[in-house]
């Protein structure tokens, strides 16, 4: 079996820094494989990604030592399916607000009779058919993070976690903003102080939790809140803010 970095690393020291993908195709993902990142998020909820340019960003990163995570666009078992047979071993499940929903995603990943995981032995996750036993020793090296983004999923926030099989937590300050009465404002402090509360009491009850946020100063308090694994950019916004602040370098520059 290949080992899952992502899922070894969670309980590990040091927290993992990892940065968000939204440009589809395996290009840019090697581009950034080899940044110094311990995993790469390629989603599909918010971008154009779809299960063939995602099997492309599993192919590029493969060489590289960073641990690919992939968003499904959502709790759906047949994208799930799909996912995993291409070999991808983490999958962060967007928008799931009860436990009976975390059920789902870990039945979903999951051979029969602990599971309803549909049955392929010729699929890239098994090498083709050349893991042998990979349908008793799957699920060891998968892993199953899922997305807190609502007012109602933080009031069942440990109800949650208790699911046997889900691995991680994740915060979604984006959603949660805007469940919260202040959509597109995650960097307002009551959002702030509900994702730093959440996870604290992820913390008090041992389950690895982590978020996303472009607010490099907001990642360090979540990280000494006991945040064990944050992604601290995207890719597009890293490019397009790049390419912006160049652009008026050059012409402060000019003009003198």
């Amino acid at each position: 079996m290949i080992e899952n970095r992502f899922k070894r690393d969670l309980r590990g020291a040091r927290p993992q820094v990892g940065l968000w993908c939204t440009i589809p195709g395996g290009y840019v993902a090697e581009a950034l494989a080899g940044a110094g990142y311990d995993w790469l998020m390629f989603d599909t909820e918010h971008s154009p990604g779809d299960p063939l340019t995602v099997l492309s960003q599993l192919q590029a990163v493969a060489p590289y030592p960073v641990a690919p995570v992939v968003r499904p666009a959502s709790n759906d078992p047949v994208l799930i399916k799909r996912f995993l047979d291409l070999g991808a071993q983490t999958l962060l499940i967007p928008y799931v607000q009860t436990a009976g929903e975390a059920r789902l995603a870990v039945q979903a990943m999951r051979y029969p009779p602990q599971g309803f995981r549909g049955v392929s032995a010729l699929t890239r996750a098994t090498r083709f058919g050349r893991i042998p036993g990979y349908y008793q020793k799957a699920w060891d090296e998968l892993c199953l993070v899922v997305q807190i983004e609502t007012r109602d999923s933080l009031q069942r926030l440990e109800e949650i976690a208790a699911v046997d099989g889900v691995s991680a937590l994740f915060i979604g300050p984006g959603d949660l903003a805007g469940s919260l009465g202040h959509g597109g404002n995650p960097g307002h402090p009551s959002v702030k102080a509900e994702v730093l509360d959440a996870i604290a009491r992820a913390a008090r009850i041992g389950k690895p939790v982590g978020l996303l946020t472009g607010d490099a100063g907001f990642a360090v308090e979540c990280v000494a809140a006991g945040a064990n694994y944050v992604a601290i950019g995207v890719d597009v916004g890293l490019l397009c803010g790049r390419a912006e602040q160049t652009l008026s370098q050059f012409r402060a520059a000019v003009a003198g």
